[in-house]
């Protein structure tokens, strides 16, 4: 479980198939990794992932087919930048909202609008999250905890502090580019236990 709280912007340092349809993935992130151990969860980009071994300030991780297909990471080249959270711990403040590292779907930056101390970004949403999202509602964007500001049938749009821009990969995507998208699981919730198909 994770806040959305980016702790660290890392850098994917090397991808190599392992054959499957899958891959080993090596990212550096020397705070996150200052006391991560074989089988903690890092959330990379919004996908939570396990430490296979950690070596010099670079931890290494194996990505299912079925990750690369759902998410943007396949789409990530050495030299990348990637936000970075450890998972939370049972005594650290909530200060995003509950976060799986569960991605839904990804989306699409159509969007941004520059403002004197912040940003609109807007995102297309794939088909069927809709009805997840709710203005004010929370979602997470590769891994970042936002709170949603406008919402239409097919997109959604988020308003970006200069802290976010600053130490998030929010701040340099551009139109076009792909995010890994999580809604807020309580939705998802709500909806199954009122009888609505997923």
């Amino acid at each position: 479980m994770f806040t959305g709280i980016v702790e660290e912007l890392g850098e994917i340092v090397r991808s190599t198939e392992t054959g499957d349809d899958s891959a080993l993935v090596a990212i550096r992130g020397p705070l996150v990794t200052s006391d991560a151990r074989h089988g903690d969860s890092i959330a990379v980009n919004g996908v939570c992932l396990t430490v296979v071994d950690v070596d010099g300030g670079v931890f290494t991780a194996d990505v299912m087919g079925e990750t690369l297909r759902r998410t943007a990471l396949g789409a990530l080249r050495p030299g990348d930048p990637v936000n970075l959270e450890r998972a939370a711990a049972l005594n650290s403040r909530l200060g995003g909202h509950l976060v799986q590292g569960h991605v839904d779907g990804v989306g699409e930056v159509i969007g941004r609008e520059p403002a004197a101390q912040w940003e609109t970004v807007r995102f297309r949403l794939p088909a069927g999250l809709a009805r997840y999202v709710v203005e004010k509602g929370s979602i997470t964007v590769d891994g970042v905890s936002l709170t949603v500001a406008e919402v239409g049938d097919d997109w959604f749009s988020v308003g970006l502090i200069p802290t976010t821009l600053k130490l998030t990969v929010l701040g340099t995507k551009q139109v076009g580019d792909p995010v890994n998208l999580e809604v807020d699981v309580l939705a998802k919730y709500v909806e199954r236990l009122m009888g609505g198909a997923r």
